[in-house]
């Protein structure tokens, strides 16, 4: 049975405080939806000190923000964005389209169809996340997204020129100096001056990931992600060196990120747990990940891989990193992650920053039923279908006639018995069942 060494806040906290997220998100967007413009300037002003004439960069200011960035720095930017510009075209080249004749004159098929307008939410805040615009500006551009805006917090009072590289880069058509929950509600909902998508993409904090939410129906969503969880299962073929330093290196993202180890191993355990402490002491963003670690740490042990895999499902982490003598026995048997990290030559920062697969996942369990964010999510693949001979639209319509009928749908009836009338040369009464 699993046990438990440390244990994180308890869920009714949890809910408490995302009871005010909803409350303080909800407000915001209806003052953005009535007040536009005006709203979106006071929110900026409020929350970030930034109030400029115009919040979309111009040319100039982009080219003047990548000059800023030294070659090493944009070379780094340009081989990351190669590597997900890869990996998105090699996922997109599986996705192909379909048209199968399944009766004699009956064809059906499906089109992939790239979203028209998409709006890609950069996180700044406390950490510039320079790839999030790799990760949704990028594999929008593969899947063919014709109009794509970026929007970014302001950093030290003005663009972040590493994040305005990567979004010129990657392809972005308009690129926005806006952060937060204003920059999420003007893409969304447009304003005066900011022509509305049809989905936002991007991971961002509680408040972003709300927003986000309850937009969603209004616009596509690409998936809430919220703060960032990350879970290490390991056993031990592994110590606990390698095992704390994996868990800060997602706690350090802020004070509510999830970080849970699960293993088979008491004494990796309580190693583990002694080296997150000492590495705390020297953890330069030690702030946040010991706050992180404090209230949403767990460890957890098992009896067996087979409990750790029945625990790592219960979980559904976002991350899940799989540092044991058999990692491939998870990647068999586990149904809820958002991004798997096979082995100890890998690490989660490695797939958040370079190695290819995108970082915008899954959070809340969401787990269950989604994963994260890939070229698929900027293609509607939407079906078709034609009867190209008589006898197949008759044959096919007196089917569809008697199961109309069977259902009351007399109207829905007749679309099938025009046709066995006409295709079908047979008299059938009016709104009844073909025989």
């Amino acid at each position: 049975m699993a046990r438990y060494l440390k244990r994180g806040m308890d869920a009714e906290a949890i809910e408490e405080a995302d009871a005010k997220v909803r409350a303080t998100v909800e407000g915001i967007l209806s003052d953005v939806k009535k007040r536009g413009n005006v709203a979106i300037r006071e929110l900026s002003q409020k929350f970030d000190n930034w109030s400029p004439k115009d919040f979309r960069l111009n040319p100039a200011e982009i080219e003047k923000a990548i000059s800023q960035v030294s070659k090493r720095d944009l070379d780094d930017i340009q081989f990351a964005q190669a590597q997900v510009r890869n990996f998105a075209q090699k996922q997109k080249d599986t996705m192909r389209d379909l048209e199968v004749e399944t009766l004699p004159g009956v064809i059906l098929g499906h089109k992939h169809i790239p979203v028209n307008a998409i709006g890609c939410y950069v996180p700044g805040g406390r950490y510039p996340m320079v790839a999030s615009a790799h990760m949704s500006i990028v594999t929008a551009r593969v899947a063919g997204v014709k109009r794509i805006i970026a929007c970014a917090p302001p950093f030290k009072g003005g663009p972040h020129p590493a994040i305005v590289a990567a979004m010129h880069f990657g392809g972005a058509d308009e690129i926005y100096v806006l952060g937060g929950m204003q920059a999420v509600a003007a893409m969304a909902l447009g304003t005066e001056t900011i022509a509305p998508v049809d989905m936002i993409v991007g991971p961002g904090n509680a408040y972003v990931a709300e927003a986000k939410r309850q937009l969603f129906g209004r616009v596509g969503i690409d998936l809430l992600a919220g703060p960032t969880e990350t879970l290490v299962i390991a056993d031990d073929s592994v110590d606990g060196e390698m095992c704390a330093t994996d868990l800060l290196g997602q706690a350090e993202h802020g004070p509510t990120s999830p970080a849970v180890l699960l293993t088979n191993s008491e004494k990796l355990a309580r190693d583990t747990m002694s080296e997150v402490e000492r590495l705390l002491k020297i953890l330069p963003t030690a702030d946040a990940a010991g706050q992180a670690w404090k209230d949403y740490g767990e460890v957890i042990v098992c009896d067996s891989q087979d409990e750790m895999v029945a625990e790592a499902d219960r979980i559904a982490s976002e991350h899940v990193q799989v540092m044991t003598r058999d990692p491939d026995y998870f990647l068999e048997r586990m149904k809820n992650y958002g991004s798997l990290f096979l082995g100890p030559r890998t690490n989660v920062a490695y797939g958040d920053k370079v190695i290819g697969t995108n970082h915008t996942l899954p959070t809340k369990k969401a787990a269950r039923y989604t994963g994260g964010l890939w070229v698929g999510k900027f293609l509607k693949t939407c079906t078709y279908q034609k009867v190209v001979t008589d006898e197949a639209s008759a044959l096919v319509g007196e089917y569809c006639s008697r199961l109309c009928i069977l259902e009351g749908f007399s109207a829905h009836a007749e679309q099938a018995n025009v046709r066995v009338r006409r295709y079908g040369r047979r008299n059938v009464p009016y709104a009844q069942a073909a025989e």
